[in-house]
């Protein structure tokens, strides 16, 4: 699958939400449930296509999303704002990860975290884009 980068910066080919086997989305439940208390999520709603697309969203209700497209613009890390509130509650580093988290066994960081790994790729962007 082609690498593709959300509007806040995730990794939307490594989701798990985006595979049409639904063991699969059911383990991806079953993370998000342990890590991050999600309850709401099921194999059926957690189905996503990811944010460049209007087809199935696991969050519906996205403000980074909504910001990115009324403003026109590809990602975060081209916008005069970046980071901004909205943007700094999803933002997440390897080091922020294990802070919060300790140890991950590698199999759920492949699972439930390594799409949302987006400060380093945010960053580079914005560094890349003339920003300092």
């Amino acid at each position: 699958m082609k690498k593709e980068l959300s509007r806040c910066g995730y990794r939307c080919d490594l989701c798990a939400a985006r595979s049409d086997d639904p063991e699969v989305r059911q383990q991806l439940v079953d993370g998000w449930r342990k890590y991050f208390g999600y309850q709401n999520y099921t194999v059926e709603n957690v189905r996503c296509d990811g944010c460049l697309h209007d087809g199935h969203l696991a969050d519906k209700n996205c403000p980074v999303r909504a910001c990115v497209i009324e403003k026109g613009i590809k990602n975060c890390a081209h916008c005069l704002e970046f980071p901004c509130d909205r943007l700094e509650k999803l933002m997440l580093s390897d080091e922020e990860l294990y802070e919060r988290y300790g140890d991950i066994p590698v199999e759920d960081y492949k699972l439930c975290f390594r799409m949302f790994i987006n400060r380093p790729r945010l960053m580079k962007i914005w560094t890349d884009l003339g920003n300092l």
